[in-house]
């Protein structure tokens, strides 16, 4: 029995199980930052696992969740049509206006406003238009950001820089995805983003180090673990 579960094991795609501890790490950052009133913006909602999350430990909070795919956008206005959250079918960027958009129809959470590297073969993508616009023009005066988090498939520097303002007067907890074979096809770059957010007042850590106390990042190391790939997703914090 040990050695067929040790075959088993094997036979798991590493991404898998990768994605599954990011998917643990998130929760418990939810269940740490989130009081009954703080508020939430969910940034590439896709079917709302998240932000599900969100609402259960900020039930009294004003969630923010974007999703440009039009079936996804459809399905998320349905699914909280009758809850606190606002849903926008807004690819956040630093432009205002229309673009392409990469829709990968086999996969949709390849999808983006640049056709990312895919893992697997034989994906069947198309392309769509989109609005796009700054969080810092979407977002409502003076309305506090406690938790962001942003899964866009390599746009995230885009996203960041179109919310700089927001990021610098609320200083929230950010939940971000930075890795090869995605952020490099949109020019970005982890010393961009570091700069970016350490401009805002923000430090960046691995999710599981911020959980356990330990220090965050230096510029050197957060390039370094990107370019090694051995972790992709990162939390930007006070």
């Amino acid at each position: 029995m040990k050695e067929f579960i040790k075959k088993l094991v094997k036979k798991i795609p590493v991404a898998f199980t990768q994605n599954q501890k990011y998917d643990k790490q998130t929760l418990q950052i939810i269940q740490k930052v989130c009081k009954p009133g703080s508020n939430c913006i969910d940034i590439g909602a896709h079917k709302g696992e998240v932000l599900d999350q969100m609402l259960k430990y900020a039930p009294s909070g004003r969630h923010y969740a974007f999703e440009p795919i039009p079936v996804l956008y459809n399905n998320l206005k349905e699914k909280y049509a009758n809850t606190n959250c606002i849903i926008s079918d807004i690819a956040l960027s630093n432009k205002t206006g229309t673009s392409s958009f990469n829709y990968v129809v086999s996969n949709p959470s390849y999808s983006g406003l640049v056709k990312r590297k895919y893992d697997r073969p034989d994906e069947q993508d198309t392309l769509i238009e989109v609005k796009t616009d700054l969080l810092d023009n979407v977002l409502p005066a003076d309305h506090k950001v406690d938790l962001v988090k942003i899964d866009v498939e390599g746009g995230e520097l885009l996203v960041m820089e179109g919310a700089k303002a927001t990021l610098a007067k609320y200083k929230p907890v950010i939940i971000f995805e930075h890795g090869l074979g995605a952020s490099d096809f949109y020019g970005s770059t982890p010393v961009k983003v570091f700069e970016l957010l350490s401009g805002c007042g923000l430090k960046i850590s691995r999710m599981i180090d911020w959980l356990e106390g330990r220090p965050s990042l230096t510029k050197e190391q957060f390039s370094n673990i990107y370019q090694k790939n051995s972790d992709y997703y990162f939390i930007a914090h006070q």
